[in-house]
């Protein structure tokens, strides 16, 4: 696999020049040397190093916003399956002009270059800031952006990029709204490091739509409600996630939340972001649906804000649209949400917080 990865997919365009085999790998090195490389820059020039060496497979973590990072290793072959399929599917060709502007530390980074490498494509690298699109000047083709990135960035959409996958985060109606009627095309992800990114997208502005697979992806439910996914040439076996979905067929599905998240409330299971997407047009500001320990239910429903936010909320403001067991029973507050490095909100983190503070 290592010899074919190299006689294949070893060149790639950054920023408007190209390089392939050893003379990429020694720029590379070059540029890891220079005391001025700014480290999200060397992200990319390691793991393109770690790319062009003879192993079959590159190491990457998971995102750490359920539980502690893992580290794992992904198949090169997989990783070149997957790039194939989103060129595929948003039918990329040779030539178009890619933004990286997330780090290559994470999967959704390091799937953009091996996309470039694999589709021969022109990379452009961007500081992963909150606003990306403040340092580039002409046209894209293709990016991928968390929520944060799109939000700051709605102003420079413009005509300037024709496509966004996004990923990372929940899209508040706020945001969607807001996304509605810019000729850019936007859409929402499903994906996780074991599965080499995206396994399924769905295009934003069309109501109720549901996430539809990639090409040769199906999907199972099991006793939980929880997704299964099958695709043979990215993975090895099927992957059973801990993600609650409304299964339409076995290829397309509504997300519903994380089994992980899920509070049992007096013997009614509640799904936090559910409670999350009906509140995101009262409430416009970071907040979070959690849960306190208590004598009487187990656990009862809270929302929690950032200290700064929303001074004079009251309970009332948010019961008209909820059903009354996912009314929370208190507001409460922390300084800042605890994120990952890739920006997605450490719940499990947020839950610690609140119950040690509550108590």
């Amino acid at each position: 696999m290592g010899n074919y990865t190299l006689r294949k997919y070893d060149s790639i365009k950054l920023n408007g020049v190209k390089r392939h085999g050893e003379g990429l790998r020694i720029f590379c090195l070059q540029e890891l040397t220079k005391t001025n490389t700014p480290e999200w820059e060397q992200a990319v020039y390691r793991f393109i190093i770690e790319w062009l060496s003879f192993e079959d497979f590159v190491t990457a973590h998971t995102s750490g916003s359920t539980g502690k990072p893992k580290e794992i290793r992904l198949q090169k072959k997989y990783m070149i399956a997957s790039a194939l399929k989103t060129i595929d599917f948003f039918n990329l060709s040779e030539g178009k002009t890619v933004l990286l502007c997330l780090s290559a530390n994470y999967i959704a980074g390091k799937m953009m270059l091996i996309r470039a490498m694999v589709g021969g494509f022109n990379l452009l690298l961007a500081e992963p800031t909150g606003a990306p699109l403040k340092q580039i000047n002409e046209p894209i083709d293709f990016t991928a952006m968390v929520p944060l990135q799109v939000f700051n960035s709605l102003p420079d959409f413009g005509h300037k990029v024709k496509n966004v996958i996004i990923g990372g985060g929940v899209l508040s109606s706020e945001l969607l709204k807001k996304m509605h009627g810019l000729p850019t095309r936007f859409f929402e992800t499903y994906g996780m490091t074991e599965t080499v990114s995206h396994v399924a997208v769905k295009l934003i502005g069309e109501e109720s739509t549901p996430f539809k697979a990639m090409p040769n992806v199906t999907f199972a439910i099991d006793n939980r409600g929880c997704l299964i996914i099958t695709a043979p040439d990215i993975t090895d076996h099927p992957i059973v996630t801990n993600d609650i979905v409304e299964l339409r067929d076995d290829c397309e599905f509504f997300f519903l939340g994380r089994y992980d998240n899920v509070i049992n409330s007096g013997g009614v299971k509640i799904i936090p972001e559910e409670v999350e997407r009906k509140l995101s047009d009262v409430l416009k500001v970071p907040f979070l649906i959690s849960a306190v320990p208590d004598e009487k239910l187990g656990e009862k429903v809270v929302v929690v804000l950032q200290e700064y936010s929303q001074g004079n909320l009251s309970l009332s403001d948010l019961s008209a649209c909820l059903s009354p067991y996912e009314i929370p029973k208190a507001i409460l507050r922390i300084a800042q949400f605890p994120l990952t490095d890739s920006g997605k909100v450490k719940r499990y983190e947020v839950r610690k917080m609140i119950a040690e503070e509550y108590h």
